[in-house]
């Protein structure tokens, strides 16, 4: 992973146990999309990309925050807009 889940959790300002797993499971389906978002391959190309781990963490935080009303379409615009300049033309 990109972002420890002790890094994570001091970003979200979690200072308990309960979120643990659900914290864990949204920073492995962050590096999934913004590398997706990446046309990439792997998530291992994140530790290469200059806004990788802010990426990651700006989407956990956002799926954090709006477990229940997420909007993804906006999410994917504002990761598009972060990732560019490292973004492939095509897969």
């Amino acid at each position: 992973m990109i972002v420890s889940l002790d890094e994570m959790k001091q970003y979200l300002r979690v200072d308990f146990e309960d979120d643990d797993a659900i914290i864990t499971a949204l920073i492995t389906g962050a590096e999934k999309l913004c590398a997706d978002i990446l046309r990439a391959d792997s998530t291992d190309v994140l530790t290469q990309v200059e806004n990788g781990r802010v990426a990651v963490m700006y989407t956990v935080a956002y799926f954090y925050e709006h477990r229940e009303e997420a909007d993804h379409h906006a999410l994917t615009l504002t990761l598009r807009s972060l990732l560019f300049g490292s973004r492939k033309e095509a897969f």
